[in-house]
C-alpha cells in the first residue's frame, strides 16, 4: 500500500533514535578466535585491560572480512597491535591523529582543485570539467585503511560509541576521550570505494545541474506580457530568485515582480517549467500562461549566447529532471546502507552520526517554532506593513530588516564600487574582520588563512582540513562588480571560514576539528551576516531595530522550518518507495509540501495547497541538509542572546574564537560551553515575544 504524505509526516514526528549497539556482531566463524584473542591479551597485559580488550577485539572482529585473513591471522593481528594504556598507546594515538589530518587535508585539496573549473567562474566549462568534479580523491581511503589494517589498529584500541553514549556520558569525558571517540567512529562504516565513487558522481552531477539553473528575468514576463525586470538580470534557482523576491519589498512597484518570481518558482517545483527557458536569454516566457516564444532580437542582451533557437522555443516541460537528480543521489547514498550497521539509513547517518541530535528532537524543535503563538501576531504585523492580505510568497517577507529601507540600487552601487572583483574583496578582508570585532592581529591571521575565489554559482565556503592549507570563500561577482546580494552572501560565507579556521588551528586535537554539525557553522555565519551593514560603514541597527530584527529571525526560522520538514519527509518517502520513478517522487514531494503548508501555514496565510516550500535547490544537491538551517537559526539566536550580555570592552571576535575552538563535541555540550544552556528554540521565540510587546 502506498503511504500518503500525511502518513510520512506522522511517522517522522514519532521517529526516535533506535537503541543500536556500538559494536556490530562479529561473524559467527570469527567468534571463537575473538574469544581466544581476548584471553591471550588479558593474560599478557593483566586483568585491568580486560574491558578494553573485550571491546576492541569485538570491534575489530565485526569489520574483519575473509580477505583480511583467516582466524589465525586475526588472532595474530590482535596480539601484535593491541596496546595497553600507557606511553605506546599515547604515541600511536598521536601518530594516527597526525596521519589523518594529512590524509583528510590533502584529499580535500585535490578534490577542491579538480572541481574548480565546475565551481569557479573562470571561463566556459568544458565537457571534461564535469568528470573532474566527480572525482573523489578520498573515495578509496576507507577501503585502503581497512585493507592496510590501519583501521583495525584504531578499532582494536579506541572505542566506537553510540549516539546514546555520547549524549548521556559525554559531559564527563576528557578532551582526549572525545578525540578517541572521533578517531574510532570514522571507521564505524566500511563503505567500498565503488559506492563512494557512485555517491561522488551523483553529487557532482546534481551540483552541475543546480549551478547552471538560471532564469533570464528580462524574458520572464508578467501575466499581461510586460517586461518587469531589467536586461541582463540572470537569477539562479532558488537562491537568487528568493533574494530578488525579498529585495522587491523595498520597491513601491515590487509586488508584480514578486508574483512573477513566485509563479516561476511554482513552475520549477511542479516541473511544468518549459525546458527551453532554463538558462536561455533568447526565449520569452509567461509563467502564468506557460506560453513560450522566441524573444525579439532587440531584447536579447548583447553578448548573450542563446541555447534555444526559434525552432526549439517550445513549451515542452522539463522532464522531471529535478526529481531524477534527487533519486540518483538517494540511490547512491542508499548503496552505503549495508556497510553502516550502527546507522543503517542515510537518514540515521545524518541525524545520529553527523548532527548528533535525534531526529525526533529536531522535528520537535521545528514544530515548536512553527506552532509558536508569536507567528500569528507577526503575520498580522506584516499585513499592516504591506497594506494587503498575505500572499504565499510573503513567507520570505524581508521588511523587518533595516537594510530594506535603502534601495537595492543604492546598496548595489556601494558594494560594486568597493568590490569590483573577488580579489578586491580578498584584499579588504583584514579591514572587514576588524569591523566585525576582531583585533588587528587576529584579523591579519584570519585573512591569511582564507582565500577568495569567484564562484560560478551563488557562493559557498570550503573548509581546510589540514593546518597549512587555507579555507576558501567562493563568492559570485558580476562583470560590473559584487552586488549587494553577493556581498551579503559573502559575509555569511566569511562566518563559515572564520569558524573553519579557528576550529582547525585552535583545537587541541585535530580529530576534534570543526563544530558539532553543519547547523552550528550556519549559526556562526548568521551572526556575521547580521552585521553586514557595519562592514559597509553604515550605521548598525539601533536597539529598536534589533528588537524588530528578532521578528525577522523568527519569521525566517518559521519559513525554513517547514522547508526542513518537507526535506525530511521526502527522504522517508524515498526509503518507503526505493524504486520510485521521478514522476512519482515529484507527486509525493508536492503532496508533502502541500501537507506541511496546510498544517502550519494555511491558518496564517489563509491559502491552502501551496507547493512553494519545495523550491529549495538543496533538496537536489545538498542531501537532507535543510534541517541545519532552522537549527542554525535557533543556535544563532542563542549565541546572539549570549553575545548581547558580553561585558563592556569584550571583543566579539574573542568570544567567537573561544566558542569555536571547542571543536566537535556533542551539540548540547558545545552549546553549554558556549552559552551555559543546551540547544533550544526558546531564545529565538523569547526575543520575538519581547519585540512584539514593544511594537
Amino acid at each position: 500500500m502506498v503511504s500518503t504524505a500525511a502518513t510520512v509526516l506522522a511517522l517522522m514526528a514519532l521517529a526516535a533514535p533506535p537503541s543500536r549497539p556500538a559494536i556490530p556482531s562479529p561473524p559467527q566463524a570469527l567468534r571463537p578466535a575473538a574469544s581466544r584473542a581476548v584471553k591471550a591479551l588479558v593474560a599478557r597485559h593483566g586483568e585491568a585491560e580486560r574491558p578494553r580488550a573485550e571491546r576492541g577485539v569485538a570491534q575489530a572482529a565485526a569489520f574483519w572480512r575473509p580477505s583480511d585473513g583467516d582466524a589465525k591471522a586475526f588472532e595474530a593481528f590482535c596480539a601484535e597491535h593491541f596496546l595497553p594504556a600507557g606511553e605506546a598507546l599515547d604515541a600511536t594515538f598521536a601518530r594516527l591523529e597526525a596521519s589523518f589530518e594529512a590524509l583528510d587535508g590533502h584529499a580535500l585539496e585535490i578534490s577542491r582543485e579538480l572541481s574548480r573549473y565546475a565551481q569557479l567562474d573562470e571561463g566556459p566549462m568544458r565537457p571534461v570539467d564535469a568528470l573532474l568534479a566527480a572525482y573523489d580523491a578520498s573515495a578509496h581511503q576507507i577501503d585502503d585503511l581497512f585493507d592496510g589494517k590501519v583501521a583495525f589498529v584504531a578499532l582494536l584500541n579506541f572505542p566506537l560509541t553510540t549516539l546514546d553514549e555520547r549524549l548521556s556520558a559525554g559531559a564527563g569525558w576528557s578532551r582526549r576521550a572525545w578525540a578517541e571517540a572521533r578517531l574510532a567512529n570514522r571507521f564505524a562504516r566500511r563503505v567500498p570505494a565503488a559506492v563512494n565513487q557512485g555517491i561522488a558522481r551523483a553529487s557532482a552531477d546534481a551540483d552541475l545541474y543546480i549551478a547552471d539553473y538560471n532564469l533570464f528575468m528580462h524574458h520572464v514576463l508578467a501575466e499581461d506580457g510586460r517586461r518587469l525586470f531589467p536586461a541582463g538580470k540572470r537569477l539562479l534557482s532558488h537562491w537568487n530568485l528568493r533574494d530578488e523576491l525579498k529585495a522587491q519589498y523595498a520597491q513601491s512597484d515590487g509586488l508584480a515582480r514578486q508574483r512573477v518570481i513566485a509563479k516561476a518558482m511554482e513552475r520549477i517545483v511542479t516541473q511544468t517549467i518549459p525546458a527551453a527557458v532554463v538558462n536561455d536569454p533568447a526565449v520569452d516566457w509567461n509563467p502564468f500562461t506557460n506560453e513560450v516564444r522566441p524573444a525579439p532580437a532587440e531584447t536579447i542582451e548583447p553578448g548573450a549566447t542563446p541555447r534555444a533557437r526559434a525552432a526549439k522555443a517550445s513549451a515542452a516541460r522539463e522532464p522531471d529532471t529535478r526529481y531524477a537528480k534527487i533519486l540518483a543521489n538517494f540511490r547512491a547514498v542508499k548503496a552505503a546502507d549495508p556497510y553502516s550497521p550502527s546507522a543503517p539509513t542515510y537518514i540515521a547517518r545524518k541525524f545520529e552520526l553527523e548532527r548528533e541530535i535525534p531526529e525526533a528532537r529536531v522535528v520537535a524543535m521545528l514544530e515548536e517554532v512553527l506552532g509558536a503563538p508569536e507567528i500569528g501576531r507577526i503575520a498580522r504585523l506584516v499585513e499592516e506593513r504591506l497594506g494587503r492580505k498575505l500572499e504565499p510568497f510573503d513567507v520570505w517577507y524581508a521588511g523587518f530588516k533595516p537594510r530594506i529601507e535603502r534601495s537595492e540600487a543604492q546598496l548595489d552601487q556601494l558594494t560594486r564600487s568597493r568590490y569590483p572583483t573577488a580579489e578586491a574583496f580578498a584584499k579588504d578582508l583584514p579591514v572587514t574582520l576588524q569591523k566585525l570585532g576582531f583585533s588587528e592581529e587576529k584579523a591579519r591571521f584570519l585573512a591569511g588563512h582564507i582565500a577568495v575565489d569567484p564562484a560560478r554559482g551563488s557562493g559557498h565556503a570550503m573548509e581546510a582540513a589540514r593546518r597549512g592549507d587555507q579555507a576558501h570563500l567562493r563568492t559570485r561577482v558580476g562583470a560590473d562588480g559584487m552586488d549587494y546580494k553577493g556581498f551579503n552572501i559573502a559575509i555569511h560565507e566569511l562566518g563559515h571560514n572564520v569558524e573553519q579556521t579557528f576550529s582547525l588551528y585552535g583545537v587541541d586535537h585535530t580529530l576534534l576539528r570543526g563544530v558539532p554539525n553543519t547547523a552550528f557553522t550556519e549559526a556562526i555565519a548568521f551572526v556575521f551576516q547580521a552585521r553586514d551593514l557595519e562592514v559597509l560603514g553604515l550605521p548598525p541597527p539601533s536597539a529598536d531595530a534589533k528588537r524588530i530584527l528578532a521578528l525577522n529571525d523568527l519569521w525566517a526560522a518559521y519559513e525554513i522550518a517547514g522547508v526542513a520538514l518537507v526535506d525530511i519527509g521526502m527522504w522517508h518517502w524515498m526509503y518507503d518507495h526505493p524504486k520510485a520513478a521521478p514522476a512519482e517522487l515529484r507527486e509525493a514531494t508536492l503532496r508533502l509540501a502541500r501537507d506541511v503548508w496546510n498544517r502550519w501555514y494555511a491558518p496564517v496565510f489563509g491559502v491552502r495547497d501551496v507547493p512553494i516550500l519545495a523550491i529549495y535547490s538543496h533538496m537536489v544537491s545538498n542531501l537532507l541538509y535543510l534541517p541545519d538551517y532552522p537549527i542554525g537559526h535557533l543556535i544563532a539566536a542563542q549565541l546572539e542572546e549570549h553575545l548581547e550580555k558580553l561585558p563592556p570592552g569584550k571583543r566579539l571576535g574573542d568570544e567567537i574564537e573561544r566558542i569555536t575552538i571547542q571543536g566537535t563535541l556533542a551539540p548540547d555540550l558545545w552549546m553549554k560551553g558556549a552559552t551555559g544552556e543546551p540547544v533550544s528554540a526558546q531564545p529565538l521565540i523569547r526575543a520575538a515575544a519581547r519585540a512584539l510587546e514593544r511594537s
